[in-house]
């Protein structure tokens, strides 16, 4: 092909128009409008019009390449995952019932320190199809290992992400492999990522930088990351706060009177681009200094209560942070649905109320509240609020189709709710990030599901068995 005809067919690609009518439109935009049978115009990778379906057929019908009729489904922004460790898919199961430091230090990281670079390409790839098949378009991978393979498989996947390496310089139980890096080592890593994928794959690749905990960094490694980020303008993720001892910790290395979020404010961390997941112990003073700087929080609630705590999600949403939502990784989770987070996140925090105030109170972090959390705030979060978060014309056609019809979500008197305290992972039916369907019909569209499954079982196997990883014997097995 000339190289005036291969420009002609891009030309063209950019012109395809889909329209998708009929359908529940939740906008999730700043007037909350839903449109009860919506039409939506889809041109190239972009949303160019959203309205009554009426309107929308009539103006955009006859110029459709694509007229999709979803007629009793509901449509949403694709949904925002703001913490995720994709390297962490092989080792679902292997740090079941154990402490935090027990599950760091002879689970966790003896695992992530013997994986390839094979290893979490395969990891990223089983991830991202149960990311993908609760309706989520985009992540913040929370720091892992490998982000060559992490990019190779977001790219063939057709998701957005925020990649992070997990970013240790000091502290104790690290891996030799680990301990050996220096703090510029850890730094330098981070910038040839960025300089490799950061904007790759149509754009749907950026590269953050990642301090894995306070624990283990060195205040040089977190100003100076502090100031390529800035430099860069990108983000930095970091676990912030998730138990009583990093707390007890920081005082006493430190010498401030609380804990992690008053040591990093002494040191000016606390920025707009820092994403801090979990933010469990938190007092209100510290939560007054998030909110002046900016600073977004990903709550994690299944994750949070099998070895955190409660999280102070409704202090922080009242003090005006952008509060978002994650799954965590599958060793801390088991369970990568958004879906389910959603429907957590909202008993999690009616019950915190019981437990905090001796009362009930139903209406804390009501429906609206959290489906804002896993769209707007996470694209907020994520730093992505120009493009994605919300259906409104100029945005990405980042969208999922729900299919209520089926015994977990009938009958359907109120959507949001519905969406909220109903849907599962099944009704997910249909999934489009960047203006391609990723999802269709339950089939993920650019990878074979079963190839993926046989290679991980495969992958996980060996690595467990790579990491000297010995688990105990549940019950009586004969």
């Amino acid at each position: 092909m000339e190289p005036g005809e291969k420009k002609k067919e891009k030309e063209e690609e950019k012109m395809v128009m889909t329209v998708l009518h009929g359908a529940v439109i939740i906008t999730m935009d700043d007037q909350n409008r839903v449109f009860k049978d919506g039409g939506l115009v889809i041109e190239h990778d972009t949303i160019k019009a959203i309205g009554h379906s009426s309107q929308i057929l009539a103006q955009f019908s006859h110029l459709a390449h694509h007229l999709v009729d979803l007629t009793g489904h509901i449509l949403l922004p694709g949904l925002i995952n703001t913490h995720v460790h994709t390297s962490q898919q092989l080792g679902r199961g292997i740090a079941d019932d154990v402490d935090l430091m027990t599950w760091l230090h002879d689970r966790i990281w003896p695992y992530e320190s013997n994986m390839t670079e094979h290893d979490s390409y395969i990891s990223t790839l089983l991830c991202g199809i149960e990311l993908i098949h609760s309706g989520v378009t985009c992540f913040a991978e929370a720091g892992g290992q490998h982000v060559s393979g992490m990019a190779r498989a977001i790219s063939l996947l057709g998701m957005r992400a925020c990649l992070a390496e997990s970013i240790m310089d000091s502290g104790n139980g690290l891996p030799s492999s680990w301990a050996a890096r220096t703090t510029h080592d850890c730094l330098q890593s981070q910038k040839d990522n960025y300089n490799k994928y950061h904007n790759t794959a149509d754009g749907r690749i950026r590269v953050w930088f990642g301090i894995r905990q306070i624990m283990n960094s060195s205040q040089q490694l977190l100003l100076e990351t502090r100031d390529a980020a800035a430099q860069l303008r990108t983000g930095i993720h970091m676990h912030v706060a998730e138990i009583p001892y990093e707390n007890q910790l920081v005082m006493d290395v430190h010498k401030v009177n609380h804990g992690t979020v008053t040591y990093l404010e002494k040191i000016d961390f606390l920025q707009k681009n820092l994403l801090a997941a979990h933010s469990v112990w938190l007092h209100d003073n510290e939560i007054s200094l998030f909110s002046r700087a900016g600073v977004k929080v990903s709550h994690c609630p299944a994750s949070a209560m099998r070895m955190l705590g409660f999280a102070p999600v409704r202090e922080m949403l009242g003090a005006g942070i952008c509060v978002s939502l994650g799954t965590d990784g599958a060793p801390s989770n088991n369970r990568m649905s958004i879906v389910d987070e959603m429907y957590l996140a909202s008993l999690i925090n009616k019950g915190r109320e019981v437990y905090n105030s001796g009362n009930t109170d139903p209406t804390a972090l009501p429906a609206e509240t959290i489906l804002r959390m896993a769209t707007a705030n996470g694209a907020k979060s994520v730093l992505w609020d120009d493009e994605i978060g919300s259906l409104a014309v100029g945005k990405k056609a980042d969208i999922v189709v729900v299919n209520p019809w089926s015994w977990p979500m009938v009958p359907v008197h109120d959507w949001v709710s519905n969406i909220v305290y109903c849907m599962r992972t099944e009704n997910v039916v249909s999934v489009m990030c960047n203006g391609l369907w990723i999802m269709k019909d339950k089939k993920i569209m650019n990878v074979d599901e079963e190839e993926v499954i046989l290679n991980a079982k495969e992958a996980s196997a060996e690595l467990v068995k790579r990491a000297g990883i010995t688990l105990p014997t549940r019950m009586n097995v004969i």
